[in-house]
């Protein structure tokens, strides 16, 4: 099989990652595995620029409790317009917004509109479907444009990567079928976990020595129990008709990889607007790799430059 070259410095991380002894995040106990990803990412991505706003705020839900969101925000004063909600990645299990506010900060920056992370409720303790509940919840908490919010939102854009940009297509979804007090507007999901009732080739070709592999997204699913019928956990289960502008992006490294070449080639027949990025010899994950891997950097640029296309104007 002759499979596409990786770029050198993703080469040089995955060599150096594939000879690592120690035991795997799916060998761990969940507790652990998450302390080991966020003192990771301490290494691999770069520090967290300053922005003039960095604030929690909390989303009460139905049930009484409450989630957690970050605002990053480059202006301390800014003008009504657009707002991104940005659901990270991490398996349904790891992850979470302080792993993700340096590129959340860049993408407020780059973007120039204020992004909220959202911190949903992860597995094992949370299984499917309650964290697509909750980013469904933060969404419609935001279109509501409640007092607690130091700006003004005329429309959502909906953004994340690997089961976070699940959520963000399956929370454009939900507000499509039950409208929010806003429009959702544009739509960016980094390698989506799209569809999770087919084995794609991808999903066999890269499936050891890429970073994420078969063992830890056979822990990921065991943690998640994700219905693959349900468009909440799969969302190419449900209906694409009527979705917002999409960037879909996919990395060539990636046994994800083709699941987000169907999802993007899903919404042009059904003739939702949408511009398909392909990180050539990129692997999964690299939004939180960019100093471990530097290209990781130039690639997200682009990527946004992109996006920033399809974002109606301030």
């Amino acid at each position: 099989m002759n499979l596409p070259p990786m770029r050198p410095d993703v080469a040089a991380y995955v060599a150096a990652d594939n000879a690592i002894s120690h035991p795997r995040l799916h060998e761990m106990p969940v507790e652990v595995a998450r302390r080991v990803v966020r003192r990771l990412a301490r290494t691999t991505d770069l520090p967290l620029e300053p922005v003039a706003v960095d604030r929690w705020l909390e989303v009460p839900l139905a049930d009484g409790s409450t989630i957690g969101l970050r605002l990053f925000d480059d202006k301390a004063n800014c003008a009504p317009g657009p707002m991104m909600l940005y659901f990270h990645g991490g398996g349904w299990a790891l992850g979470d917004v302080d792993i993700y506010a340096p590129v959340c900060a860049e993408m407020a920056r780059t973007l120039d509109l204020p992004v909220l992370s959202v911190e949903y409720r992860r597995a094992p303790e949370h299984p499917s479907p309650t964290g697509q509940r909750d980013c469904e919840a933060a969404a419609r908490w935001v279109a509501g444009n409640p007092a607690a919010l130091p700006v003004k939102a005329t429309s959502l854009i909906l953004a994340g990567d690997s089961c976070g940009g699940a959520y963000a297509i399956s929370t454009a979804m939900a507000l499509r079928d039950t409208p929010a007090a806003l429009p959702v507007a544009a739509q960016l999901a980094f390698y989506p976990a799209a569809d999770l009732a087919t084995r794609y080739p991808s999903f066999r070709e890269f499936a050891t020595g890429y970073l994420l592999d078969r063992h830890l997204m056979r822990w990921f699913a065991e943690h998640f129990r994700p219905d693959d019928t349900d468009f909440r956990a799969s969302p190419m289960a449900g209906n694409l008709v009527g979705l917002p502008p999409a960037l879909v992006v996919t990395t060539e490294l990636d046994p994800l990889r083709d699941q987000g070449r169907a999802y993007a080639a899903a919404l042009e027949l059904a003739g939702v607007q949408v511009v398909a990025h392909e990180a050539a010899g990129m692997t999964h994950g690299f939004l939180t790799m960019r100093a471990a891997i530097p290209s990781a950097q130039t690639e997200l640029e682009a990527i946004l430059a992109t996006f920033k296309r399809l974002i109606p104007p301030r």
